[in-house]
C-alpha cells in the first residue's frame, strides 16, 4: 500500500481507531468486562437508543437534525408513567382511572409523539426555518409543557407501575442459559421495519435523493415537502415508542427523563456512518454506533470513570467524527 492509501483508510477508518482504542483501554483496567452478562446488558441498554436513533438517522440522512429527540422521548415516558401505575398504587396520579391497555397508552403517545414529529417537519418542509433552529425551539417548548405537566401530577418521580407494564419492558427470555431482555426484541423489529422502509419503498429511495440534492430530487418529481413531513412524523413516533420502552426499563419518571438521549443518538448515528451532508446512511451503521456507544458508556462507568469525563469524551467523539466526515464530502467534491 503506498502513503496515499493509508492516509485514505487512516481517514476512513480513524473514528473506529480511536474507539477500539478506547475498548482497550477498558479491557486492559478491567479484564472482566468482557462477560456474556455484560455483553447482555450492553444490548439491553442499547436497545431503546436503537429505536431513538433510528429516528434521528432518518432526519441527518435529508440533511437535517433533531434537538428536541430527548425531550419528546421524556414526555412519551413520563405520559406512559401516569397512565400505567398499579391501581393500588400509594402515590397514583389519577386513582379514578382503573387498569389502562397498554397499547392504548402506547398508541396515545405514538399519537402525541407524530403531532409533534409534524409540527416540527411543518415548520422545516412549509416555513423553511433550519432544522437546528426549529428543534432547538421545539425541544424548550416540549420541555416546558412536560415539566408543567409533571408539576400538575405531583412534582415527584412516578412509579409503582402496573405489573404488565414492567413485565412488557423489563421481562425477559433465555436462550442457552443466558437472560436476554425483551427490549432486544422490539429494538430488533424497530430496525428491520426501519430497514425496509429505507431499502425496500419509495418513501426510502425519496428520502436519500433529498438528502443528496434537493433540488434534484424536486426536479425529478419527489415531493419534498410532503416526503419531510413524512420523515418527520417517522421520528416523532420512534421518540414515542423509545419513550414508552424507557419509562417502564428504568421504573419511574420524571420531568428530566429523557436529558441529552438526543446528543446519543446523533453521536451513533455520526459514527455508524450516517453523513450530516445528506443523503448517505446504512441501519447496520446506526445500530454499530449505538453500540460503540453503549459499550462506551457501560464500560466507563464499569472502570469508575466521572460520568462528566464521559461527556467530555463523547463530545470529542461527535467532533472527530463530524470532522471526519466533513474532510471526506469536501474531498469527494
Amino acid at each position: 500500500m503506498d502513503k496515499k492509501k493509508i492516509q485514505n483508510w487512516g481517514t476512513e477508518n480513524a473514528i473506529y481507531l480511536v474507539l477500539i482504542a478506547l475498548l482497550v483501554f477498558i479491557v486492559m483496567k478491567e479484564p472482566t468486562f468482557l462477560s456474556v452478562r455484560n455483553l447482555t446488558n450492553i444490548l439491553t441498554q442499547s436497545s431503546v437508543r436503537v429505536i431513538i436513533a433510528l429516528g434521528v438517522a432518518g432526519l441527518i440522512v435529508t440533511q437535517g437534525t433533531d434537538l428536541s429527540a430527548g425531550r419528546q422521548v421524556g414526555m412519551a415516558a413520563l405520559i406512559s408513567a401516569s397512565l400505567l401505575q398499579a391501581t393500588n398504587a400509594a402515590t397514583k396520579v389519577f386513582p379514578s382511572i382503573g387498569e389502562m391497555p397498554l397499547m392504548v397508552v402506547l398508541l396515545l403517545v405514538i399519537i402525541i409523539g407524530a403531532i409533534v414529529g409534524l409540527l416540527n417537519g411543518i415548520v422545516i418542509a412549509i416555513f423553511h426555518v433550519t432544522p437546528f433552529i426549529a428543534t432547538l425551539g421545539s425541544m424548550i417548548i416540549v420541555y416546558g409543557a412536560n415539566s408543567l405537566y409533571f408539576d400538575v401530577i405531583g412534582a415527584s418521580p412516578v412509579a409503582s407501575f402496573d405489573p404488565r407494564f414492567s413485565k412488557f419492558t423489563q421481562g425477559v427470555f433465555r436462550i442457552s442459559g443466558y437472560r436476554f431482555s425483551y427490549l432486544i426484541i422490539y429494538a430488533t423489529i424497530a430496525t428491520i421495519i426501519t430497514w425496509v422502509l429505507w431499502n425496500k419503498t419509495k418513501f426510502g429511495k425519496n428520502i436519500f435523493a433529498i438528502g443528496g440534492n434537493p433540488e434534484a430530487a424536486a426536479v425529478s418529481g419527489v415531493n419534498v415537502r410532503n416526503n419531510l413531513l413524512k420523515v418527520y412524523i417517522l421520528s416523532g413516533v420512534f421518540y414515542a415508542v423509545g419513550g414508552f420502552l424507557e419509562a417502564g426499563r428504568i421504573g419511574s419518571a420524571t420531568n428530566n427523563i429523557g436529558f441529552m438521549y438526543e446528543l446519543d443518538a446523533i453521536a451513533a448515528c455520526v459514527v455508524g456512518g450516517v453523513s450530516f451532508s445528506g443523503g448517505v446512511g446504512k441501519i447496520s451503521g446506526v445500530v454499530t454506533g449505538v453500540i460503540i456507544f453503549t459499550v462506551i458508556n457501560y464500560g466507563l462507568t464499569y472502570i469508575g470513570i466521572s460520568p462528566y469525563w464521559q461527556y467530555i469524551i463523547k463530545g470529542l467523539i461527535i467532533i472527530i467524527a463530524v470532522g471526519l466526515d466533513t474532510r471526506k464530502y469536501l474531498k469527494k467534491k
